[in-house]
């Protein structure tokens, strides 16, 4: 008899200790912007909607695979960290959500993780385009103190191991990123600064095979968009720059747009350039690697300003849709 209930015990036991394979998900938002939420995943296709009650509570399971997850409750969003097992109360108000929503409940460390560092990085986003302009030495001392401050928090013994990895990662790609936009910067500053000689392309070829180098554009001021007809940010421009195209076709500047594109998309350019009706100098770089291995330009759209002695005004100017830009040109009595 003995036996049985010892046998009878340990079962229970197992049974008690057993992790669910589904998340308790419950809690209250207050002044909700929705009559549900929405806890989404992009990369798994996730997706699931929780009905709200009339006073803004819900509870419901999720059958999760682990990992990050966004939570919904109209446009207003935050990110969560969930594993089958867990069982998470939320409570937020709606009118901001962000800075309200709470997370507690078994597993909620790492969302509460999130949801600090995500309010954390908003202010270091605004702060990011005067930082990277800093002398060396101010730069180092501020992205150490914002790296150090994340790896401190990281140190929660409650937190996940794998989450924990997960988030240095993330972390240490952030500090090599921002960096590299700074070095980039002290580059542009130092290397392509007003004044400077331009790097120059040669021989780009127009769509109807005549060839043009920067050298012939002397005289007047050249403004150059560097782009691909696979990019929809550069795409998005066109508008605004045959805008400046009209406004200014009879003034002492030529607009030149060079394209990127691979050689398996020339005709993809060429057909384009007609069915847009593309303005301006329209040029091909044909995988010329050296003029924008010059600017750095890592990422397009990218705009330069030239002025007709060949020297650079700005390696890294407004874009046409920019009110700066037109500010530059009346600065420059173009």
């Amino acid at each position: 008899m003995k036996n049985v209930l010892y046998v009878f015990l340990a079962m229970l036991a197992l049974t008690s200790c057993k992790k669910n394979d589904f998340v308790n998900f419950s809690g209250k938002i207050t002044n909700q912007n929705s009559d549900s939420i929405v806890i989404a995943n992009r990369q798994t296709g996730y997706n699931k909607v929780i009905k709200l009650d009339e006073n803004g509570t819900f509870k419901d399971t999720l059958k999760v695979n682990d990992g990050y997850f966004a939570i919904f409750d109209g446009k207003q969003y935050a990110s969560a960290y969930l594993r089958n097992g867990d069982e998470i109360v939320m409570d937020a108000d709606g009118k901001d959500f962000i800075n309200t929503i709470i997370f507690s409940g078994k597993g909620a460390a790492e969302s509460n993780f999130m949801v600090k560092t995500a309010i954390n990085q908003l202010e270091f986003n605004k702060g990011l385009i005067a930082m990277i302009e800093l002398p060396q030495s101010e730069f180092d001392t501020k992205l150490t103190t914002y790296v150090t401050d994340f790896k401190s928090r990281l140190t929660n013994k409650v937190l996940d191991t794998a989450f924990t990895s997960a988030q240095t990662k993330n972390i240490e790609a952030l500090e090599k990123q921002v960096k590299s936009m700074h070095e980039e910067k002290r580059y542009l500053k130092n290397e392509l600064g007003q004044g400077k000689v331009a790097p120059k392309f040669v021989d780009y070829e127009k769509p109807d095979r005549e060839t043009v180098s920067l050298d012939d554009l002397k005289g007047k001021y050249v403004y150059i968009d560097v782009w691909a007809t696979w990019c929809n940010p550069c795409l998005a421009e066109i508008p605004s720059l045959q805008k400046l195209e009209k406004d200014y076709h009879d003034k002492n500047i030529q607009f030149v747009s060079i394209s990127i594109d691979k050689r398996d998309d020339y005709f993809t350019w060429t057909d384009m350039v007609e069915e847009k009706n593309l303005g301006g100098i329209q040029l091909y770089a044909n995988e010329d690697k050296e003029f924008p291995k010059a600017y750095r330009i890592s990422s397009i759209p990218r705009f330069i300003l030239i002025d007709p002695d060949g020297n650079i005004v700005n390696a890294d100017a407004p874009r046409p849709s920019d009110p700066k830009l037109v500010e530059l040109f009346n600065s420059l009595n173009i």
